[in-house]
């Protein structure tokens, strides 16, 4: 408990670290095509989009090849300085249709307004207070044309993750390191704070001649209708979700969750009460 009680704080170690490393993360999630080929299709239908957590370019690249102008945006200096090599081997199309700035999402302005802004891959579980969330939800709504659409999406909280069985460990299978090469013995241990929602695991590397280190993630779990409220309560709208990407109802399973809204506009009632979730 005291270990998940240190960290989760927008921007700290523990939320940038798992993102030191653009070759290992590169590598660890090589098979997830299924989110990139989602907002692929999504940005088809528009001509701009604003990214929240570009990172490394794994969902704007496959997009600026389709022809979309990427703005994104990313606290990670690693992360982007690998951007950076990679739109190097790109089409002078694709380069010029990219753009990454390195900034905080709570607080970057650009003036300008999307028909699409996104948060793929679990961006917003790297903001841990409510404040933090009012912030980055204020920055969408700034940046979000009034015909625009919101899309997020969040892995769903796994149980067997928030037990409360602070400080286990698990055993994966040995990692190539791929930099170096080197076989690494590999492990993580969980750790949740049940009154904050937050779920640190850290990853545990371990090499040759005992070489030992440890790189931490800390990510806030949010629950579907908390989310759905979070939402709505900020101004959005038209909230829907798609499991695991598809528009086809929720199943027991449901690994990622991906959520769909608009702007409320000014003319919209805005009751205490409403059902405003569509499957």
């Amino acid at each position: 408990m005291g270990a998940a009680r240190s960290v989760g704080r927008a921007g700290d170690a523990a939320s940038l670290a798992h993102y030191e490393n653009p070759a290992y993360y590169q590598r660890t999630y090589s098979k997830r095509k299924h989110d990139i080929a989602y907002y692929v299709e999504l940005a088809g239908a528009v001509s701009e989009v604003l990214e929240y957590g570009i990172g490394n370019g794994r969902i704007a690249l496959p997009m600026a090849r389709r022809g979309v102008r990427v703005t994104g945006v990313d606290l990670s200096q690693p992360m982007l300085r690998d951007l950076e090599a990679r739109l190097a081997r790109e089409s002078v199309e694709v380069r010029a249709r990219v753009e990454a700035l390195r900034g905080d999402m709570r607080r970057v302005r650009l003036g300008r307004r999307f028909q699409l802004v996104i948060a793929p891959f679990n961006v917003i579980l790297h903001l841990y207070s409510l404040a933090e969330i009012e912030a980055f939800f204020a920055r969408v709504r700034e940046h979000l044309s009034d015909d625009g659409e919101f899309v997020l999406d969040v892995s769903v909280p796994a149980p067997e993750d928030l037990s409360g069985d602070s400080g286990r460990r698990y055993k994966g299978p040995p990692v190539r390191d791929p930099e170096t090469g080197e076989t690494l013995r590999y492990s993580e241990v969980f750790a949740y704070d049940p009154v904050r929602q937050i779920l640190t695991v850290v990853a545990e590397f371990r090499g040759k001649d005992r070489q030992y280190w440890r790189v931490p993630l800390t990510q806030r779990q949010f629950f579907p209708a908390e989310l759905e409220a979070l939402l709505y309560y900020n101004g959005f709208d038209d909230i829907r979700f798609e499991p695991d990407f598809a528009s086809a109802p929720a199943a027991t399973d449901v690994d990622s969750l991906a959520i769909r809204c608009r702007l409320r506009q000014a003319s919209a009632p805005h009751p205490q009460r409403r059902a405003v979730r569509k499957y």
